[in-house]
C-alpha cells in the first residue's frame, strides 16, 4: 500500500470540481484495508472511501485525510437454485459490467439498473434505483470493514437501513463502514410487465414482445444514452437531485393547482414527485447558472460547463432549490455525497 500526497480530487470525480486529498491510495484486499485503517487511527486521519467518483462532490477545501479508492474485486456464485442464484461481488467491481454479467447469465433483478456509472460497493450506499428497480430489493447482505471496531462484519438487508436513495452508509453511520463485497439474490424468472412507463414505451416503439433481462437492459441503456450526458464528455454527476417525497396534504393542494403534475403513491400517504418536472416548471431547464448548465433533456442533471469551484456549484444548486421552493413549497435534496 502506497500513500500518494496532495492529489487533485477533481481528476477522480465526474463533476471535475473540488480541492486536493492530503493522501490517496488504492485498496485491493481486506488486509490492505485493515492496515490502512490502523495507520489512519494511529495518525488520527479520517478516511473517505471513493468508488468511481460519479456520486461524489468535492468541496474546494479538499479532504485533509486519506481517500481510499476501493479496488477489491471478485464475482462468486455462492448458491444456485432452480429459481434463483446468489452471488457475492467485490466492492471494487464496475457496476454496469456486473449488471451485464448477471444479464448474460439470464438473471433478473438489476437489469433496469444498467448503464449507471460507479462501483458495486457504491450501489448500497445510496440504494441506487432506476426504471422501477432498487438495488435494495436484491441485496441479501453487505460485508464491510467496521472502522470503529476494527473488524469485518456482515450486515443483512434490514441492518443496512435502506430507504429511498438512502442507507445507513450515507446516514447516521456514514464514515463507519468500508464496503468490501455485496451479496445479491437474483431471479432466474423473466421480468414481467407492467414495466416502468419509459420502458413500456420503448418496448412498444421497438415492437419488443419477448421480455427478458437482456431486453430490459438494452431498453434502459438506450433510454439513458439519449437522456443523460456521458460524464467523460460533459462533466456531471448524473441525477443531481432526488425526486421529491411530499405529504398528502401538500400533494392535494398542488394537484388542484397543477392537474398535470406527475406523481407516484408512496407508503404512509406520501407521494413522489419527479424533481425534473418541478425544475422544468420553473423555466430553468437548459439555462446556465454560475457555470452549471441544467441539462435540456433531463433537468435533474447539472453539467459543469465552465464552473471552476465548488462555490459555483453551490450557488447554482441553491438558485435551483430556491426556485422550486418558491413555486411549489417543496425542498428538493441533493443526491450526490459531499466530501
Amino acid at each position: 500500500m502506497q500513500l500518494h500526497t496532495d492529489i487533485p480530487l477533481k481528476n477522480y470525480t465526474t463533476m471535475r470540481l473540488g480541492g486536493n486529498a492530503r493522501f490517496m491510495t488504492d485498496i485491493h484486499s481486506v488486509d490492505e484495508l485493515a492496515s490502512l485503517c490502523q495507520h489512519a487511527a494511529e495518525h488520527q486521519l479520517p478516511i473517505f472511501v471513493l468508488g468511481g467518483g460519479s456520486n461524489t462532490i468535492v468541496r474546494d477545501a479538499g479532504f485533509a485525510g486519506i481517500v481510499a479508492r476501493n479496488r477489491i474485486m471478485g464475482y462468486d456464485i455462492i448458491d444456485d437454485q432452480p429459481g434463483a442464484s446468489t452471488i457475492r461481488v467485490g466492492a471494487g467491481e464496475n457496476w454496469d459490467e456486473t449488471v451485464k454479467r448477471t444479464v448474460d447469465a439470464g438473471l433478473s433483478g438489476i437489469e433496469a439498473l444498467s448503464a449507471i456509472p460507479g462501483t458495486v460497493g457504491a450501489s448500497p450506499v445510496q440504494n441506487i434505483g432506476a426504471y422501477g428497480q432498487e438495488v435494495a430489493d436484491t441485496i441479501m447482505s453487505v460485508d464491510a470493514y467496521d472502522m470503529h471496531q476494527s473488524q469485518l462484519v456482515t450486515l443483512d438487508n434490514e441492518a443496512c437501513g435502506f430507504a429511498y436513495r438512502h442507507s445507513i452508509f450515507r446516514g447516521d453511520q456514514a464514515g463507519r463502514y468500508c464496503i468490501v463485497s455485496v451479496t445479491f439474490q437474483l431471479s432466474k424468472s423473466s421480468p414481467q410487465p407492467p414495466f416502468y412507463a419509459a420502458v413500456e414505451t420503448y418496448f412498444a416503439e421497438h415492437n419488443v414482445t419477448l421480455f427478458t433481462p437482456a431486453a430490459v437492459r438494452e431498453a434502459v441503456t438506450d433510454i439513458r444514452k439519449n437522456k443523460l450526458p456521458d460524464p467523460a464528455e460533459l462533466p456531471n454527476a448524473g441525477s443531481f437531485f432526488k425526486n421529491a417525497i411530499i405529504d398528502d396534504w401538500l400533494y392535494r393542494e398542488l394537484i388542484e393547482q397543477y392537474p398535470d403534475m406527475p406523481s407516484y403513491d408512496m407508503p404512509e400517504h406520501r407521494h413522489k414527485i419527479p424533481t425534473g418536472w418541478l425544475i422544468e416548471q420553473t423555466g430553468l431547464r437548459g439555462q446556465t447558472l454560475h457555470g452549471m448548465r441544467i441539462h435540456d433533456k433531463n433537468a435533474l442533471v447539472l453539467i459543469n460547463e465552465s464552473a471552476s469551484s465548488y462555490e459555483d456549484l453551490k450557488n447554482a444548486r441553491e438558485a435551483i432549490k430556491d426556485a422550486v421552493r418558491d413555486k411549489f413549497r417543496i425542498d428538493i435534496e441533493q443526491e450526490p455525497l459531499e466530501l
